[in-house]
């Protein structure tokens, strides 16, 4: 693989390695899916409460939010070509103590073993695909992002024709979904570290490309934390409509778990093609100008979601879920070129960011619908979309050219 391949050096993008990740960001994620797909079978079958629902979602996203930095501040150091692998290996090992735990706790230590994949995976995999972009990483990241958003609109589907005709153990059918991406991950891996040693010995003769202006310290500190909190009111909304909206489906408007999935599948697969247009819309426009469009849409939709009637429910779903997501990998790249020397830890640090929210969001919302009803906890969550409007605030960017 390593000798049919170009290398990204000269500002030429590498297509074959790019949609590998891609498809390999796709499989890691559809393992990640399996966890909310379960939740209305664990609803039913251990008679689970949405709070100990939310504290599954917790295990799994905490994890994977408090390493992902971490795995991208040592990667940064010292690059892991074969990490990607190993990861996929550890989300092998929680799907199969997924598929056959008897008991809760025994759930909570498998979606952990699901996270640390999740969290090696993500940061090094964002990393091959910046260096398998040239200058297209608006594209490159997308195709990759793109991937693993598809893999998470999976989940509806895996909880309506998987898991509720099988139950519990259907989730040992991934494991084969598992054993295809070490296998891939592992020829990735090999690309990976010959590019490695080829950026080695031309090391000082590559320019670092930007789109952004150059920044003072504490501009750069302010953009990062506006990023943050787009990324914080981002992930609390997209967490509740993925593990948390069937319910509301079920309850307000009668509909069935394998009926209310497909309704989730739609927003999830919009989101999907949202993710993917982000990214090469931002390289014509500017990163900026798509994060603000990605804000502003969905606020009015979002707030009007919990009122309307099912017929206009499907039309909201698709709007809110394109355009909320339209600027998910833009976020990404925006945040590596803030910090070009730290591709890693920025990629660990704004995905892993959207785990941690997803993990206060899963037991935060959870916790509500104990507490104030499945509908007033929707009615809440709606407004949190208007939070986003602080990235107004952040530095205007341009097109980068190769030289």
């Amino acid at each position: 693989m390593t000798k049919a391949i170009s290398s990204p050096l000269a500002g030429n993008p590498v297509y074959p390695v790019m949609f590998a990740m891609g498809a390999c960001h796709m499989l890691n994620d559809s393992l990640q899916a399996v966890i909310p797909a379960m939740f209305p079978i664990l609803e039913t079958n251990l008679g689970l409460t949405f709070t100990q629902l939310g504290l599954i979602a917790f295990a799994l996203n905490i994890v994977a939010s408090v390493l992902q930095p971490v795995v991208g501040f040592i990667s940064d150091r010292k690059p892991m070509p074969f990490a990607l692998p190993l990861g996929m290996a550890s989300s092998f090992v929680g799907i199969a103590g997924l598929a056959f735990a008897p008991e809760y706790w025994m759930i909570l230590v498998s979606v952990m073993f699901l996270g640390l994949g999740s969290a090696i995976f993500h940061p090094e995999g964002s990393r091959v695909s910046y260096m398998a972009a040239g200058t297209r990483r608006g594209l490159s990241q997308s195709i990759y992002q793109v991937g693993g958003n598809s893999g998470q609109a999976l989940a509806p589907l895996i909880s309506a024709f998987i898991l509720v005709p099988l139950g519990q153990h259907g989730a040992a059918l991934f494991l084969f979904v598992a054993a295809i991406g070490i296998f891939i991950l592992s020829k990735i891996s090999a690309w990976y570290k010959s590019q490695l040693a080829k950026e080695k010995l031309q090391k000082g003769k590559r320019a670092i490309l930007s789109s952004l202006p150059e920044l003072t310290k504490k501009q750069v500190g302010i953009a990062l934390a506006l990023l943050m909190i787009i990324i914080f009111a981002r992930s609390f909304y997209v967490t509740n409509m993925t593990s948390f909206y069937i319910f509301h489906l079920m309850e307000s408007y009668g509909l069935t778990i394998q009926t209310g999935q497909l309704y989730i599948f739609l927003f999830l697969a919009v989101g999907a093609a949202g993710t993917f247009f982000g990214g090469p819309m931002a390289d014509k426009v500017g990163r900026k100008n798509v994060i603000v469009l990605s804000l502003f849409v969905p606020i009015p939709l979002a707030i009007a979601l919990p009122y309307v009637p099912l017929f206009a429910v499907i039309v909201l779903l698709v709007l809110i879920g394109f355009f909320i997501m339209l600027s998910f990998s833009v976020t990404v790249v925006y945040a590596q070129e803030l910090v070009p020397s730290k591709i890693g830890t920025m990629s660990g640090l704004t995905v892993g960011l959207a785990f941690g929210m997803g993990a206060i969001g899963g037991v935060v919302i959870g916790i509500l619908m104990d507490s104030i009803g499945v509908y007033e906890t929707m009615i809440v969550v709606s407004f949190f979309p208007i939070i986003g409007l602080v990235g107004l605030g952040l530095p205007k960017d341009r097109k980068i050219t190769a030289a």
